[in-house]
């Protein structure tokens, strides 16, 4: 299997993080973008470096590293996650805007019918927001914010984390060992 794998400036680094972690473990290629903002979100709500996070991926590009593999439909890949996805991420996905290599391989995979996931993080949600994923939606694109799952009775901020890595994963038939299921 094969992966990109988009962090932006969202608050919520360590979902990226952890979402590379375990893909590694997996054993699943994965090609990474960190936009600026990611990298300071990363040092700042982490103890993880960005060049650190970037030492988890199999491959990593810049965001303005616009002649990227991935930036191409010939690129053949089984989708596409963006963890966390900030919402001027997700306008520029909406909108098809490809202005730096997340927002254009995030519209590749739109354009050729991959997987693509977005851990959308921000709270409220405005009416644009909203727009925006409800656009993406309805073409297919899975809007997966990291919302706690209480049945699983979390007792650490790990476990939290984890249970939303591991259902955005779910999305792609990857199963972890820590995704917990409704066993009433």
């Amino acid at each position: 299997m094969k992966l990109v794998v988009g962090i932006s400036g969202a608050s919520g680094a360590i979902y990226g993080v952890r979402v590379l972690e375990e893909l590694r473990k997996k054993g699943v290629e994965t090609h990474l973008i960190i936009s600026k903002w990611g990298r300071v979100t990363i040092e700042r709500e982490t103890s993880y470096s960005a060049e650190g996070v970037k030492a988890l991926a199999s491959f990593c590009y810049e965001e303005d590293e616009m002649t990227a593999p991935i930036s191409s439909g010939s690129f053949r890949c089984d989708g596409m996650i963006v963890s966390p996805c900030s919402m001027k991420t997700l306008a520029g996905i909406a909108h098809g805007l490809g202005e730096d290599l997340l927002t254009r391989a995030a519209d590749v995979n739109i354009k050729e019918q991959r997987k693509l996931v977005l851990m959308v993080r921000e709270t409220p949600f405005s009416p644009i927001h909203l727009g925006n994923m409800l656009k993406l939606s309805r073409i297919g694109v899975v809007i997966l914010p990291p919302v706690p799952a209480f049945y699983t009775a979390p007792e650490t901020l790990d476990d939290i984390i984890n249970q939303a890595v591991g259902k955005a994963l779910e999305q792609f038939g990857i199963d972890t060992d820590f995704y917990k299921r409704w066993d009433p």
